[in-house]
């Protein structure tokens, strides 16, 4: 089934965030979405096409999403994402596959750091509830479209773990 455009996709499509651990270089940026392409281009769950597109989000996150009203991604379709994904890691050397680390906006940009820092950070009043942090723990399209992945800490999970 072709690739579609991430826009295309209706609101209840599965999705998952895969959150780059810095910024990717244009060159980077470029392989990652080549290589996701080329395997949306491919993916199948029991030899049924899946429909399915990719959004690259700041240069460090990767959207890929598929239509499940035609045919699910099984367990073993969701594997190969996965695999083709901690193998575009390991050949650019740049950290993919990894949903522990807290993403945060600071005065620089983004930020990265264990979620021990982040509550580290929390206790000593460098971020607050009002701080904007991504939620990559989404699973729907629709999620992302409603505001509820790039949010102030207190309205998503952060609020209860760091701040509750």
């Amino acid at each position: 089934m072709p690739r579609v455009t991430f826009d295309e996709l209706p609101p209840e499509a599965r999705l998952w965030i895969f959150a780059a651990e810095r910024p990717l270089a244009a060159g980077e940026r470029a392989r990652v979405t080549g290589e996701v392409d080329a395997f949306i281009d491919q993916w199948a769950a029991h030899d049924v096409p899946l429909k399915a597109a990719r959004d690259v989000r700041y240069d460090q996150f990767i959207f890929v999403a598929v239509d499940e009203r035609a045919a699910g991604a099984s367990g073993c379709s969701v594997d190969a994402l996965v695999r083709r994904m901690k193998g575009l890691q390991a050949e650019l050397g740049v950290e993919l596959v990894n949903h522990a680390p807290v993403l945060y906006r600071d005065e620089a940009g983004i930020a990265r750091v264990s979620r021990e820092r982040f509550a580290d950070l929390a206790e000593s009043g460098e971020v607050s509830p009002r701080t904007v942090v991504f939620d990559n723990t989404l699973t729907k399209v629709e999620q992302v479209r409603a505001g509820r992945w790039e949010l102030p800490a207190s309205d998503s999970w952060h609020g209860v773990a760091f701040f509750g």
